[in-house]
């Protein structure tokens, strides 16, 4: 299925929030801190969707940005069950790093779930190493974050 991509704003919130809690069901944002973050002047949020039914999320993800700082941070990225293994996460991941360079990035930073090995085989394959642990960093779960970057 080809998904598009369109930037997400504000009034995308609910949609957003929707699959913020049922994916990350034990450490999900707030949706204070995601209203913050699709508002920002420094962040790039991007909302996917099939375009035979342009309002249903398929997916988003966010990257901090500021331009001209040198650095990203893909600060969350999820994809609906029903869209999920078809590339969407490799679509927005790359579509986030293209605009991240964009900003004047010369390196992007993203933190994993040690316990979830598809998110981290995609980090992987699109040029991400680990370069540190934060142990126990995703509470309540007590789960490890893996910390990756990639070099753009």
């Amino acid at each position: 299925m080809a998904f598009e991509l369109r930037a997400a704003t504000v009034d995308d919130l609910d949609a957003i929030m929707a699959l913020e809690t049922s994916t990350f069901v034990t450490d999900a944002w707030s949706s204070e801190s995601m209203r913050s973050e699709l508002a920002s002047r420094h962040t790039y949020y991007l909302f996917a969707f099939d375009p035979a039914t342009p309002g249903a999320l398929a997916g988003y993800g966010g990257l901090l940005a500021p331009r001209n700082s040198g650095e990203g941070d893909i600060q969350t990225l999820a994809v609906a069950p029903g869209a999920r293994r078809g590339g969407l996460g490799r679509t927005l991941v790359t579509a986030l790093l293209t605009e991240a360079k964009s900003r004047g990035a010369h390196e992007v930073f993203l933190e994993v779930r040690a316990d979830n090995p598809v998110a981290r085989a995609l980090y992987d394959s699109l040029g991400f190493e680990q370069i540190a642990v934060r142990a126990k960093y995703y509470q309540p779960d007590g789960v490890d974050a893996q910390i990756m970057r990639a070099t753009l």
